[in-house]
């Protein structure tokens, strides 16, 4: 593959990468951006896996390009590749761009809650989300359940996208190699994971149960609630609650550092890892 090299920032080819931050407010319906070389390969991966998420167009920095040979090969020689100097590729962004490399992705129509469920296998890990709105523990959850071999992770509606480009860029890509969905209420999710026989466990700080006496079961569901105020009390009441015990005096940990601890210990008691 040729590079294309682009000394407009106006340039039609690269529309898709003007102004990055303003787009992630207004929405870029079914594309994303990818940012930095460990997401360009984890992209290369997924295009490569015909799973609905394809790049449609890279754009590098002109000092980047050399070391990024091996992970350039790996995607089909269509999509097209542009390259540009600091300044141009900064206007482009609409901010200074250090990492110097992005990539133009889309997600093709995905399945939805009641596909993905049926889909998963008879022994399955399962993250589950409600209310989640911080794109930075959203991908940190993606990352977590990555290194810890979850099977999907579903969220309700009122939860953020992770398609976000930062949440694709804490996570390490990991949004672009999970099964996912993100719709409805979260007691329409707890239900369809119940009519297929899974274990729900609910972490809380007000949780009955001590983390490490979740007993081992083939299809486990751990569900994290929103920053802050948590799951809802109505959620609690309709499933078995999971605590991780922690020293008096603070109020609970971060969402993300709890659905870590969480699933690497449910993953253990499984025989996941």
């Amino acid at each position: 593959m040729i590079p294309l090299r682009i000394d407009d920032p106006a340039d039609p080819r690269i529309a898709g990468f003007v102004s990055i931050k303003e787009r992630d407010l207004t929405g870029r319906h079914g594309r994303f951006i990818a940012e930095g070389t460990v997401v360009l390969r984890m992209l290369a991966a997924a295009h490569r896996a015909r799973r609905g998420i394809e790049a449609e167009a890279i754009l590098l920095l002109e000092n980047r390009i050399a070391g990024l040979g091996d992970i350039l090969a790996e995607f089909p020689a269509d999509i097209p590749i542009y390259v540009a100097n600091a300044a141009v590729f900064d206007a482009i962004a609409g901010f200074n761009m250090h990492r110097g490399v992005l990539a133009l992705g889309r997600r093709q129509l995905a399945p939805g809650l009641d596909a993905l469920v049926a889909d998963l296998a008879p022994r399955s890990l399962v993250l589950a989300a409600c209310g989640i709105s911080n794109h930075d523990n959203m991908g940190s959850m993606f990352r977590n359940a990555a290194a810890f071999g979850a099977d999907a992770i579903l969220m309700d509606e009122t939860s953020c996208d992770p398609m976000y480009r930062k949440a694709i860029r804490v996570s390490v890509g990991s949004v672009l190699s999970i099964p996912f969905v993100r719709e409805g209420p979260v007691s329409a999710l707890i239900g369809r994971l119940q009519a297929q026989g899974f274990a729900i466990w609910g972490l809380s700080p007000r949780g009955k149960t001590d983390l490490h006496d979740i007993p081992p079961s083939p299809r486990t569901v751990l569900l994290v609630g929103t920053e802050g105020e948590g799951l809802p009390e109505s959620v609690m009441a309709s499933i078995r609650t999971a605590r991780i015990r922690q020293r008096p005096g603070l109020d609970s940990l971060n969402v993300a550092t709890a659905t870590g601890i969480a699933l690497h210990q449910v993953a253990m008691i499984n025989g996941l890892i």
